[in-house]
């Protein structure tokens, strides 16, 4: 991509954001939760601009429907190509809202923030994101705690997974709180399967400097993004949250095992039909 062309996208992108923005804000402060529309629009046009393209398979949701997503987490960009399918928040560390730029657009998405260095913060967040998911919202937790290059999965962690107790204790009528495991993967760029030298120009993690990880991005060609949605868990009162998330686990593994087979072809636009939620009280998922 020229100097010219990068010029004429950025310039588009805050031309977006200008249109979007102000009354995105307004709108936060009438409708609350319901005004979601401005971040997904905003979220595609990056995604069309840039040339990624996300493709969806699985369990989702259905429109409406709360549930805490547990997902792996690859890059920033999990937080675009995610955001752009359907209403939701994340949840981050507290240091992302002074970031500049970044910080006012995690802002209109609603972030949920996380400060990592004060005692007591995992009962607060997940107080938080209780009260979400009891209004009948999405709500999206990385729960690796990190970002990796995309070739291994690492362990969730469940520590945050209490906000669906929580969720039952805020909505003393609801009897279940769905857990959704979300796989995200990246498997070709120019139509060619990714390879190990090319995650970093996608993976963003560890120390990597920003700005020539952005230059390798927007350098390298169009993007294929697969989010797989896996079969959803029925988090209970009596649910053992460690269980729980390591079921969750257990189903994003799978799902990034089964694009990774794929990836000799270009994994399907097509949502399957869902599959029976996990049972966490059957003795063989609860082993998983």
């Amino acid at each position: 991509m020229s100097r010219f062309g990068l010029a004429c996208r950025v310039a588009a992108l805050a031309l977006a954001f200008g249109v979007l923005a102000p009354p995105h804000w307004v709108a936060l402060r009438v409708l609350g939760r319901r005004a979601m529309l401005a971040p997904i629009l905003f979220h595609r046009v990056f995604l069309w601009l840039f040339g990624v393209r996300v493709t969806q398979s699985g369990s989702p949701p259905a429109p409406g429907e709360a549930a805490l997503v547990l997902a792996n987490h690859v890059s920033w960009l999990d937080i675009i190509a995610i955001g752009s399918l359907r209403p939701l928040s994340f949840v981050a560390k507290s240091e992302i809202a002074g970031w500049p730029v970044i910080g006012g657009l995690a802002a209109l998405q609603r972030t949920i923030y996380i400060d990592r260095q004060r005692r007591g913060a995992t009962a607060t967040v997940s107080a938080a994101m209780g009260h979400r998911l009891a209004e009948g919202e999405l709500v999206v937790l990385f729960a690796e705690g990190t970002t990796g290059d995309g070739t291994r999965l690492l362990p969730f962690r469940s520590s945050l997974v209490g906000a669906a107790r929580a969720a039952l204790q805020a909505e003393a009528g609801q009897g279940r709180v769905r857990l959704q495991p979300l796989a995200i993967a990246y498997p070709r760029r120019n139509g060619l399967p990714v390879t190990r030298s090319e995650r970093s120009e996608i993976a963003w993690y560890g120390d990597m400097e920003l700005a020539p990880h952005l230059a390798a991005f927007v350098q390298g060609g169009p993007i294929d993004v697969h989010v797989v949605w896996g079969a959803p868990i029925a988090f209970e009162a009596n649910t053992d949250r460690k269980v729980a998330t390591a079921a969750a686990e257990a189903e994003v593994r799978a799902a990034l095992r089964g694009i990774g087979a794929d990836c000799g072809r270009m994994p399907t636009v097509s949502v399957r039909p869902a599959r029976p939620g996990l049972d966490l009280h059957d003795p063989e998922v609860a082993a998983v």
